[in-house]
């Protein structure tokens, strides 16, 4: 079961906000969306969701919403917190909510060793039934896992999957990289790959997942690109997502994902105007037009 729903397209929501509180119609219609679409799984307050940003409340409510109307869909929730006992706080919120599974990325102010993060799993997996993805996200939580590390977690039998950051290596690399992970990992743990313009790479070269942060706004070419892969389609997967480049370019330009997200969520009427949580501004007018012109040459507004 573990393997069947941590495998596939898992689409990460934004979780938008309106006068600094979440906005819960916009929230259920892009978890609807999803639904709707037919994506493998839904993670709800990943960091594209701004789990960060949201009081143990907040966090607990989105929960809610995101399994009550995600359908069939699995739902995965993100727990992340400074603090352990907010983490298992998150925990059985995500668990009393109906989640499937539960997103956990070590994150710090003091800068954390492989020992401090191991506790954390291990308390974290003592506390609750549901499995448990490791969220290894460097780029925000400023610590970066060793392939050692996924080992030494991975004993632990909650954890189900393993989302590693994406790398712009190509298809016999991220496959050298895939088999060194797999080799040091139970065989029921996944992979699953995030920073989307790799994701078609990483999963011709042998990744089960993609945990993505494109997909939980537009669904549809994280689609294609996925099922292209997972069918053997490796010609297909790698030209629908460089047909996407123009999209990976302003993500790296404008200094990831999320603000770029969010202004094509604003653009579509998904999310209301300056959802992200401040002190993010978001885009300003001259970036947000550039990322409309390529929405409208993609033809991802249709």
């Amino acid at each position: 079961m573990a393997e069947r729903i941590f495998s596939g397209l898992s689409a990460f929501p934004l979780t938008p906000l309106a006068d600094d509180a979440v906005d819960e119609r916009a929230f259920v219609g892009l978890v609807e969306r999803l639904a709707d679409a037919g994506v493998d799984s839904i993670t709800a307050l990943g960091s594209t969701g701004s789990y960060a940003y949201l009081s143990g409340e907040e966090r607990a409510r989105v929960a809610r919403l995101a399994v009550a109307h995600a359908g069939e869909t699995p739902v995965f929730v993100g727990i992340g917190a400074l603090r352990t006992s907010d983490v298992l706080a998150n925990a059985r919120a995500a668990e009393e909510a109906g989640a499937r599974g539960l997103l956990l990325a070590p994150m710090s102010y003091q800068p954390l060793t492989d020992d401090d993060v191991a506790e954390l799993f291990r308390e974290v997996a003592a506390s609750t039934a549901l499995p448990i993805i490791v969220y290894d996200n460097p780029a925000t939580t400023h610590f970066a896992f060793s392939t050692e590390l996924y080992a030494r977690l991975a004993e632990l039998p909650a954890v189900a999957s393993i989302k590693i950051p994406g790398k712009p290596l190509d298809v016999a690399a991220t496959r050298e990289r895939v088999a060194a992970i797999r080799a040091a990992v139970p065989s029921h743990v996944t992979i699953g790959i995030s920073g989307d313009a790799h994701a078609a790479t990483a999963l011709i070269a042998g990744c089960d997942a993609w945990y993505s942060v494109i997909a939980g706004t537009l669904p549809e070419p994280a689609l294609r690109i996925t099922r292209a892969a997972r069918a053997g389609r490796s010609d297909e997967a790698i030209a629908e997502s460089a047909r996407l480049d123009p999209l990976w370019r302003l993500f790296a330009e404008f200094g990831g994902s999320l603000r770029v997200v969010a202004a094509i969520a604003e653009q579509l009427g998904l999310a209301p105007a300056r959802c992200l949580p401040r002190p993010i501004l978001g885009l300003d007018e001259a970036q947000r037009a550039r990322v409309a012109d390529v929405v409208e040459a993609l033809s991802l507004d249709e």
